[in-house]
């Protein structure tokens, strides 16, 4: 274990009234008697630890640093220069290669896990095993029993866990589902989105990326949820290959690089998504709301807001935004500032971990319905899960014996311990109660 101090001019007393010494690779804080009041208002910041200094990472550190209240004090990355370089340009005192070195820290109350998917479910179990709040960009794991223990193992120690869905955080969208809380357009009837990219991954990303729907379509499914303010029941999906025929050989929903979906809510609510991995315009990321007395919709988002007039033609000076971190940079600051803000006021977290994992099982409905080509119910996803304990659950197909005692749970209330808030008697969203309770 090596941990890095971030190389920066100290003098004796730093404006936080800190002196730093350096023994055995480690910082040793010293109060100044000069300033008292200085050093208690330090003592009550929530400090902050970030896993992962890629571009998510640093779009979430850079938030961090500008979010009242919380501190950043140790960076890590598995290509250390990586972890040197944003503790540099964000003045962080420590980084290190290791994501245990920060999951550990003593001076760490939260950490930013913005690692590769794969291992973000060992992390959030160790991170609550430390007594470590949790923000974990999506998903929370790679697959269903995995998600479900990586949320138990945060209740279980009683700390917070955030899953990363930016664009729930995004001004457009947030606009919308306003209109819908308030009524603006009466009772919802149908809801649209769509998403495309402006160019698709090169081969190695799709491969082994779990598919279109828990890859791409998953945001636009908790989208759709996100809007309706409902409890899905059921979804149809499809999909197809156009743009990218190399990808047809792969198995399952990698082979798409387009699909649609349709998802229905009660009250004949239905929510029509589709999604397609290429778009010659730049990103096309739109919403729609058909309700009883009216509609509402957003727009694509541009760099400006600049027109050109001319005889043969008229319309926007340039195209769209073409780059999510561009398109979403505002979002993401959003949900980081709103986590901290979480932590420092001790607030209900906006989107929990059963949020992340109702996106997961939206998506693999969706997965298991373009396979089968039928409807299929999301208890059935569910189902598929049974937990000896809250740390030891397990899907069906991965089991080779069938326990006498088991019988395939419908209700996550079966599967979940209750989550930080909701255990503080906070009132929590009824996706789980509604569907499957």
């Amino acid at each position: 274990m090596k941990i890095f101090i971030a190389t920066v001019a100290l003098s004796a007393f730093s404006q936080q009234g800190i002196a730093f010494s350096f023994q055995h690779g480690q910082s040793v804080r010293q109060q100044s008697a000069l300033s008292m009041t200085v050093v208690e208002k330090e003592t009550s910041a929530v400090k902050v630890g970030v896993i992962g200094c890629g571009r998510i990472g640093l779009v979430h550190l850079e938030a961090i640093t500008k979010a009242p209240g919380v501190t950043p004090v140790i960076v890590s990355n598995p290509t250390v220069s990586k972890a040197e370089a944003a503790a540099a340009q964000y003045n962080v005192p420590k980084f290190t290669g290791e994501a245990m070195d920060v999951i550990t820290d003593p001076d760490v109350d939260a950490v930013w896990i913005c690692s590769p998917s794969q291992y973000h479910a060992e992390q959030i179990k160790a991170a609550a095993a430390n007594g470590k709040h949790v923000f974990c960009e999506k998903p929370l794991a790679t697959d269903l029993s995995e998600t479900v223990e990586a949320i138990n193992a945060c209740s279980e120690a009683g700390v917070k866990l955030m899953t990363g869905l930016q664009r729930r955080f995004d001004e457009n969208f947030k606009r919308v589902r306003t209109a819908v809380e308030k009524n603006e357009v009466g009772d919802t009837i149908m809801i649209k989105l769509c998403s495309r990219d402006p160019a698709p991954p090169p081969f190695a990303y799709v491969k082994g990326g779990g598919g279109i729907f828990a890859d791409m379509a998953v945001h636009d499914l908790d989208m759709s949820r996100f809007l309706a303010g409902a409890d899905p029941i059921d979804i149809l999906a499809v999909g197809s290959c156009h743009i990218d025929k190399e990808i047809e050989k792969l198995e399952g929903s990698e082979a798409f690089d387009t699909a649609s979906c349709i998802v229905r809510y009660p009250n004949g609510v239905q929510a029509m998504i589709d999604v397609c991995r290429q778009s010659s315009f730049g990103y096309d990321q739109r919403a729609e709301v058909l309700g009883t007395k009216g509609m509402i919709q957003t727009d694509n988002v541009y760099p400006n807001t600049a027109k050109i007039f001319r005889g043969d033609f008229t319309g926007n000076a340039d195209m769209p935004y073409d780059f999510f971190l561009s398109r979403y940079n505002e979002a993401y600051v959003t949900e980081t500032i709103a986590f901290c803000d979480s932590l420092v006021n001790d607030t209900p977290v906006p989107c929990t971990g059963q949020d992340g994992l109702a996106a997961l099982i939206m998506a693999i409905a969706a997965d298991k319905s373009a396979a089968e080509n039928r409807w299929v119910r999301f208890d059935e996803v569910v189902q598929s899960v049974y937990c000896v304990g809250p740390m030891e659950c397990q899907l069906v197909a991965e089991s080779d014996v069938f326990p006498e005692s088991f019988r395939p749970s419908s209700s996550t209330k079966d599967l979940l311990v209750p989550e930080y808030d909701e255990q503080k008697g906070r009132k929590k969203t009824g996706f789980f109660g509604g569907i499957f309770g």
